[in-house]
C-alpha cells in the first residue's frame, strides 16, 4: 500500500484531494497534510510517505525546492505534480527532478486517479492490468457504459480508427446516447477523453529517450505526426520533442 502525503497551499483543494478520492480503491493512504513544502519537509521525515503529490506554487518554500532538498538527503518518494497552464515551463524543473506524473490545473474527476494508477501499473506491472484501465474509477458515480467505453478506449487507444461510432457498436449503443452519458458522468466527450488518453500514454513511452517521437505517434494511434504534435503540445505546453528533453 501507497503512503500518501498531499501538499497544496490552498486548503480547500488539498482537502478536496484528501477526501474526494477513494484511496483504498487505489491501495494507498493518506498519511498526511502539508500547506507548503516547509511543511512537507518535516513531514516526510515524520511519515516517511511514498508518494508525494504537491503543488508547485506555494508561500514560504516552493515545490520545486522541496523536491530538490528531498532528493539531496537521498529521499527518493514518487513524486506527481499539480500546475497550472502558464506554469508549465516552472514544472519542467520538477520533472527533471524525477517527478513521475504530473497533473494541469484544475483538473476533471478521475485524472488523479488515473496518474496514480499508471504509477502502480509502472511500478508492478501484472498479468492483466491492462484489461482494466482504470480500477481506481470504479465507484458507484459511474455507470456500467461509462466504465466499459473507458475500458475499451484503454485496450484499442492505438488503433487509428477508433472513435464513437466503433465504440458504441462494441456496447450495443446509440453514438447519442453513449455521448450524452460520457459526457454527463465525466465531464469530457468521448474523443476529447481518448486525446487526453493517447497523449497522456505518449508521456510514458517519450520517457524513453530512445524511441522516437514518430514512433510515439504511432503506438497511440496517430497517422500524421504533425497533427500528433500539434495536440501534445496544445494539452501538454511543449512539444513532444521538448517534453523529452524534460526526462533525460
Amino acid at each position: 500500500m501507497l503512503k500518501v502525503l498531499v501538499v497544496e497551499d490552498e486548503e480547500m483543494i488539498r482537502k478536496g484531494i484528501v477526501l474526494a478520492v477513494d484511496w483504498a480503491a487505489l491501495d494507498c493512504v493518506v498519511v498526511g497534510e502539508a500547506a507548503n513544502g516547509l511543511e512537507a519537509l518535516d513531514a516526510v521525515e515524520r511519515l516517511d510517505p511514498s508518494l508525494i503529490i504537491t503543488d508547485l506554487k506555494m508561500p514560504q518554500m516552493d515545490g520545486i525546492e522541496m523536491l530538490r532538498q528531498l532528493r539531496e538527503r537521498g529521499n527518493n518518494a514518487y513524486v506527481i505534480i499539480l500546475t497550472a497552464y502558464d506554469s508549465f515551463t516552472y514544472a519542467q524543473s520538477a520533472l527533471r527532478l524525477g517527478a513521475v506524473d504530473f497533473l494541469l490545473k484544475p483538473f476533471h474527476d478521475g485524472d488523479l486517479e488515473r496518474a496514480v494508477t499508471a504509477l502502480r501499473r509502472r511500478m508492478s506491472p501484472a498479468p492483466g492490468l491492462g484489461e482494466a484501465a482504470f480500477p481506481g474509477l470504479k465507484k458507484g458515480d459511474k455507470s456500467k457504459y461509462v466504465l466499459e467505453a473507458m475500458d475499451y478506449i484503454g485496450e484499442h487507444y492505438n488503433d487509428p480508427n477508433i472513435g464513437i461510432g466503433a465504440i458504441a457498436q462494441h456496447l450495443g449503443l446509440s453514438e447519442g446516447h453513449l455521448s450524452h452519458t460520457f459526457k454527463k458522468e465525466t465531464d469530457y466527450t468521448l474523443l476529447n477523453y481518448l486525446t487526453r488518453y493517447r497523449i497522456h500514454k505518449a508521456m510514458e513511452l517519450l520517457r524513453d529517450c530512445r524511441v522516437k517521437v514518430y514512433e510515439v505517434a504511432e503506438q497511440v494511434g496517430y497517422r500524421d505526426i504533425t497533427h500528433f504534435s500539434a495536440t501534445f503540445k496544445k494539452l501538454a505546453g511543449m512539444s513532444p520533442s521538448e517534453y523529452q528533453d524534460t526526462c533525460r
